[in-house]
């Protein structure tokens, strides 16, 4: 009920939070699975920015009118 007076959290806040991480207490193990886990995120990222350019050329097939 009162969830919607909470302070929507910023859109890159978990990212400023990656970048200001201390890596040095990681070992060369943690690091790559690091490394693998960021790529399987930036990997669903371009997938999330290929569906959205499908379904915008989508709607513009639909809504262009030509005479």
């Amino acid at each position: 009920m009162f969830e919607d007076l909470e302070p929507r959290p910023r859109r890159d806040e978990a990212l400023s939070a990656l970048r200001r991480e201390d890596l040095d207490a990681y070992s060369v193990e943690d690091l790559a699975e690091r490394v693998a886990d960021l790529e399987a995120e930036i990997e669903r990222s371009r997938a999330a920015m290929d569906a959205k350019r499908a379904k915008k050329s989508a709607a513009d097939a639909l809504f262009t009118f030509r005479p």
